[in-house]
């Protein structure tokens, strides 16, 4: 293997850890968000500050800025994925257990295979497998939370991960600003589009702000955006749909754990079933012993 290439599979490794990682413990940070900003507001603030801080820094380092082109492109894609795909999740965590939420996020892989087809990229046997025993392990790792959710909640999580699967497969063939100015150019779009959602929603700046919701918002401007959204970002460019959304099926074991050590959460034999199903439905869809492209 030459040295570009063992670069590129530390620079996915480490996208993928940071994505399973950090976005598992999004889960409890937009809960804990929420606390005081009211959901809409609190995506806006998240994604206007980060998309505002990486494209500051990137035009201070001398990248180009997006053309008019580039700049439709990342609409598009920041409407499907942040403006509707992401907030509809934080609005719904209201009235939405965190089962019903796990378990509809876990359909993500499955949506990007569907629309996948629509660019004629289709999923190899191998990889639908992956993302059926997947599926299976949030099933069973959810088997005794409570499923209880109002219909507008439940739907309106089932339509942001469709809007974030067709996201994630349409931005690939839209024009869009190279490297991290993608990202920036994204969340910067999508940002403003959510900003005038939440003035139109009649959202108003809390009275009182708590401390933990402020670093709990800190944290998903930082990591949350800043780092994992744009490794999300630097996947899509280069490996394959289901490998680069297996976070879907990880994300809700990694919150598991963080309640297991943060919480005192008890993990039982169900969570080590489901552990052991998602593994096995992630080292489907990794691309071990073939080139990994998209």
């Amino acid at each position: 293997m030459s040295d570009a290439s063992k670069s590129r599979a530390l620079k996915i490794v480490i996208c993928l850890l940071a994505l399973y990682f950090i976005w598992g413990s999004t889960y409890i940070a937009m809960r804990f968000a929420i606390d005081s900003f009211p959901p809409i507001m609190m995506a806006a603030i998240r994604f206007c500050s980060a998309g505002i801080l990486l494209y500051s820094w990137l035009r201070l380092r001398g990248v180009p800025a997006p053309t008019r082109r580039e700049w439709l492109g990342a609409s598009v894609v920041g409407i499907l994925l942040l403006s509707i795909g992401n907030a509809t999740v934080a609005y719904a965590e209201q009235t939405v257990s965190s089962g019903v939420a796990a378990l509809t996020i876990a359909t993500v892989p499955l949506w990007v295979a569907l629309f996948s087809w629509l660019w004629n990229q289709k999923p190899t046997l191998r990889e639908w497998l992956g993302i059926l025993i997947g599926t299976l392990g949030v099933v069973v790792l959810n088997s005794g939370a409570n499923f209880q959710a109002s219909p507008i909640g439940a739907i309106l999580v089932l339509i942001g991960s469709m809007c974030w699967s067709l996201g994630s497969i349409w931005g690939k063939h839209l024009p869009m600003a190279r490297g991290a100015m993608g990202s920036a150019s994204q969340m910067l779009a999508g940002g403003v589009v959510l900003v005038v959602a939440s003035t139109v929603a009649g959202e108003s700046w809390p009275a009182t702000l708590t401390s933990k919701s402020v670093l709990a918002e800190l944290y998903l401007i930082v990591f949350g955006s800043l780092v994992a959204y744009s490794a999300y970002m630097f996947l899509l460019r280069n490996v394959r749909p289901a490998l680069a959304t297996s976070n879907a099926f990880v994300n809700p074991v990694v919150a598991l754990l963080l309640g297991v050590f943060l919480a005192d959460e008890r993990v039982g034999q169900a969570e080590i079933t489901a552990l052991i199903i998602i593994l096995c439905s992630v080292l489907l869809v990794l691309p071990i012993g073939k080139k990994s492209t998209n």
